[in-house]
């Protein structure tokens, strides 16, 4: 495996308010690091902070205290509207539900992103439905597609500004076994294909285990990865 490392957290610490007078402390001092072209599993029970970590890392969400490293800089030290655009290049995102835009073709959902970067890549949103197998549905709504060709539609849109990371949170949690497999099969096959680097938020014991690595999060530390 490629051991540079593209993603560095140090004492990553994150609280929610619980009450006015009571914080839950979900992550509490995370130091992890991800490495260029793996595919990374994140595991651990319900509310042991996955999730939380994994919104940081993309920076969806900022940490109370600690450090969010990408390719060495700092991306917390950004002002706003240098993270909207780090994360929009950077960082593509896969969520559980595909989040599609039902009024939208699929390469209208596509491109998206490409449209907030102020680029309209047609060509490589070709080349990303023929990546994901789904060249003959690309002037389909999402509401003529199946919930697996839906998630397909997701990773493709995610993939189109060419990220340098995929962040994936349970993105097999609301499929059957057969699109499960499909999707999980599809990004193995783009790693390879692409050297794309995914981590990914799951539940699904198999899928973690074929992962180049399992980091295991428990009452809001790593006790594994």
């Amino acid at each position: 495996m490629n051991r540079e490392v593209i993603i560095k957290t140090e004492k990553i610490v994150k609280s929610y308010d619980i009450t006015k007078t009571n914080r839950l402390e979900v992550l509490k001092g995370i130091d992890l690091e991800i490495y260029k072209g793996e595919i990374a599993a994140i595991v651990g029970k319900s509310g042991a902070g996955k999730s939380t970590l994994l919104h940081i890392i993309g920076t969806l969400d900022k940490p109370d205290k600690g450090k969010v490293y990408f390719d060495s800089t700092d991306v917390f030290e950004m002002s706003d509207k240098q993270l909207s655009s780090f994360r929009n290049k950077s960082v593509g995102f896969i969520f559980q539900f595909h989040h599609l835009l039902p009024e939208f073709t699929v390469i209208e959902n596509i491109l998206i992103p490409s449209l907030i970067s102020g680029h309209r890549n047609r060509e490589a949103a070709d080349r990303i439905i023929s990546e994901v197998g789904l060249s003959d549905r690309i002037n389909h709504k999402p509401s003529e597609i199946s919930g697996g060709e839906a998630q397909r539609v997701a990773i493709a849109r995610a993939l189109i500004n060419t990220p340098k990371i995929v962040l994936a949170d349970e993105p097999t949690g609301n499929l059957d076994t057969e699109n499960a497999e499909s999707v999980i099969d599809l990004i193995f096959k783009l790693r390879e294909r692409l050297g794309q680097t995914f981590v990914i938020v799951t539940h699904n014991e198999e899928f973690a285990q074929r992962c180049d690595r399992i980091i295991k999060i428990a009452d809001g530390i790593i006790i594994n990865s």
